[in-house]
């Protein structure tokens, strides 16, 4: 058997997004901000009941555009989860700003909202809350104890698209959300994201600040005779070409969702035994949440075992990977204050934490070879 026969990850093809494209070409509108563009907001605004979805590059910089967006300041501090991508503390770092560490649950690695308020102080701008694996954080009582001190919640959605916290589709319920469109996600144009915007008041200055700071926006709807620099920004607009991509895969956003829900299941249903047997935790759901089935990550015993756990499914030609690294550790997390001991959940799952191919198009075989695999893993 070929070594890494079955890939970590395989990006989501539905099969129209050559014709989009091909069409995207014809229209000669390549640059951002085209007809595709216009169909892939329009899309998510109706679909998600928006404000506004304004595509990025990358959710990086709908992170940064959204730090932007509010004001973020020197000595500013905004509070994240020690168990995240390193663009959830970047984006507000390059504003000057202190990223604030928070641990997380040991259920759904998402941020713990038990010790939410005594990590407030006058300095706070922002709580981020992630949706790790597309699980929904507490959004509830993240919301209420922002709403009581006048913090602003940005929701990092990268994993959460088409997720639901008690009905209400994840992004949805901050006044910003930031989502990614790479290719290891469930929806890809290779590299993108968006912002979505849930409170009206923000949606002019962000189209400014997206558009390098200028009002061209304005000015291409016809309610202003020219565009000028009124506001700091930068070119976050992604080509017309990308959202064409996006949009044919948006389109089949039903079938996509489907396909992983049943692949999320399986490993869900035909590992909980071995799991409960071995000491290995599977991904929890509660009851309020549905999952965006996103990924599919199991928390081994012991450092020890996970390594031996990804060595094991490699010599079955299967590519098993870990995920973030203690965040609050690392040379910029230790510069912003973090030290070893602050976040005790996150810096022991981080050790023992494995995730299993997972991806649209995985085929049966696949999956099974998969399963298998993990049953005969001797933790």
């Amino acid at each position: 058997m070929d070594k890494n026969r079955i890939p970590f990850n395989r990006p989501t093809v539905v099969g129209t997004e050559a014709a989009y494209l091909a069409d995207a070409v014809h229209t000669r509108h390549l640059s951002g901000d085209g007809p595709y563009t216009k169909k892939v907001r329009a899309l998510l605004q109706e679909v998600l009941g928006l404000q506004a979805a304004l595509l990025t590059t990358s959710c990086t910089h709908a992170l940064e555009l959204a730090a932007i967006l509010l004001n973020t300041q020197p000595g500013d501090e905004v509070i994240i989860p020690a168990f995240t991508f390193v663009s959830t503390a970047n984006s507000f770092a390059l504003r000057g700003a202190k990223p604030v560490f928070i641990d997380v649950r040991p259920d759904t690695l998402n941020l713990d909202e038990t010790q939410l308020e005594r990590l407030i102080t006058p300095r706070t701008r922002a709580i981020v809350p992630v949706h790790y694996a597309g699980i929904a954080a507490e959004m509830d009582t993240v919301m209420d104890i922002a709403g009581r001190h006048e913090l602003v919640v940005l929701e990092d959605a990268a994993h959460g698209l088409f997720g639901k916290y008690k009905d209400r589709w994840l992004g949805t319920i901050g006044a910003l959300s930031a989502q990614s469109f790479h290719e290891t996600k469930n929806f890809t144009c290779g590299e993108g994201g968006a912002l979505l915007i849930n409170d009206a008041n923000y949606v002019e200055r962000a189209e400014i600040i997206r558009e390098k700071g200028t009002n061209r926006s304005r000015f291409f709807r016809g309610e202003v005779d020219r565009y000028t620099w009124v506001d700091l920004g930068s070119s976050y607009l992604p080509s017309d070409l990308l959202a064409a991509f996006l949009y044919a895969q948006l389109e089949a956003r039903e079938m996509v969702q489907d396909k992983r829900r049943q692949l999320w299941e399986a490993y869900a249903s035909q590992l909980s035994s071995w799991a409960a047997a071995n000491d290995v935790a599977l991904p929890v759901v509660p009851a309020h949440c549905t999952p965006s089935y996103h990924l599919f990550f199991m928390i081994l015993p012991t450092s020890e075992a996970r390594e031996r756990f990804i060595a094991f499914l490699k010599s079955r030609g299967i590519h098993s990977v870990f995920h973030y690294l203690p965040l609050h550790l690392s040379d910029m997390g230790q510069h912003f204050g973090g030290r070893a001991g602050d976040c005790p959940v996150t810096e022991s799952v981080c050790d023992r934490l494995a995730r299993l191919p997972f991806f649209t198009d995985i085929t049966p075989a696949e999956r099974d070879a998969v399963i298998e695999a993990v049953l005969d893993f001797k933790v």
